[in-house]
This record gives structure tokens, C-alpha cells and sequence, in this order.
């Protein structure tokens, strides 16, 4: 990815954080990391964020979805003998549909980008408004879409080690690669 595009999907993402009122330091705002999941298609597979803390034991990030953005499916696996990483979603703006492991939803509102339709097998649907959350455990495959307006979510977890998360995509590349 361009480190053009790179600014360019921060800009929108602040924009995004303006309006579920979230204010940022101007040292957040320079570090809002802008992942394409080594896809090269931000608009469709993408996530723009920050993180405010993570320590040993916790981890907290701001999370910006786009109109229709998705995050792939992916887990987080038990690392150096400790439990995968546990997290909560809350939705502070828009809508974000949240897919994991269970009777599948018979309807879903969302569908995978096209193309990428062979790398999403969870259909349990959970759709967050704002002010609602829900809760992960370890090792559990999940995705999540944002809605028609786009979404702002806050995740609440235990330590968070992004590099060890499994996609069920072998293409994924989670770590952003940033060319000048």
C-alpha cells in the first residue's frame, strides 16, 4: 500500500472518529494504522485504527469500519501457552454486523467481498447499534461488515498480539506493508 493511500484513509478515518464524538491526540491521529490486509482492495477488505494501551494483560483500540469495510474472518490463537486473545466490541457509531461460530444466520445482511466468498464460514449474526456490545473468546473465528453509513467501534481485550491472529484467507497479510 502507498503511504498516499495510507494518509489518505487516515484523513477518513478521523473523520469517522469525529463523528461519534471520540477525540484524539494529535500523536493517535498520526498513528492510526490503515489495514488492507495485504489485498490491495481497502474499500472492501480494510480497517482503520488505533491503539490506546496495550499492556501485559490488557489492550484497548478505536475502530473504524468504512460503508460496507469488512475485516476478514480470523482467530486469535493461544500464544506462548496463554489463552488467545478475549475481546469486546462495542459499537460507538453506525452499525457493524459481527459474524462468529454458531447456527448460522438464515438471512445475514451482509455478504463477503466478492471474490473472497470461500474464506468466510461463520454466519452466526450478530448486528451491534451503538451503545450495544458483545463479547469473543479465544480461538473464535469471527468477521465483521459495517453498515451502510460505516461504523466506529471500540474493542476492550486482553493482550493483543495482531501478528499471531490466524485468517481463515491464506492471502491475509495482517501486518500493513507500506511503500513510499
Amino acid at each position: 500500500m502507498k503511504k498516499e493511500t495510507v494518509e489518505q484513509y487516515r484523513a477518513k478515518a478521523l473523520e469517522y472518529y469525529e463523528k461519534a464524538h471520540i477525540v484524539l491526540t494529535d500523536e493517535e491521529k498520526a498513528n492510526i494504522e490503515v489495514a488492507d490486509f495485504g489485498l490491495n482492495d481497502i474499500e472492501k477488505t480494510g480497517l482503520q485504527l488505533v491503539v490506546y494501551v496495550n499492556t501485559d494483560r490488557v489492550c484497548a483500540k478505536e475502530m473504524v469500519l468504512l460503508p460496507h469495510q469488512t475485516c476478514p474472518q480470523h482467530r486469535h490463537p493461544p500464544v506462548n501457552g496463554t489463552p488467545g486473545k478475549e475481546e469486546t466490541f462495542r459499537c460507538r457509531w453506525g452499525k457493524v454486523y459481527l459474524y462468529v461460530e454458531g447456527e448460522p444466520t438464515p438471512h445475514p445482511a451482509c455478504k463477503p467481498p466478492e471474490g473472497s466468498e470461500a474464506y468466510y464460514t461463520v454466519w452466526h449474526e450478530i448486528q451491534l447499534n451503538p451503545g450495544e456490545q458483545y463479547t469473543l473468546y479465544p480461538n473464535t473465528w469471527h468477521w465483521f461488515q459495517a453498515g451502510e453509513e460505516g461504523a466506529v467501534i471500540s474493542e476492550f481485550s486482553t493482550h493483543s498480539t495482531d501478528e499471531n491472529d490466524i485468517f481463515y484467507d491464506p492471502r491475509i497479510k495482517r501486518i500493513p506493508e507500506i511503500e513510499d
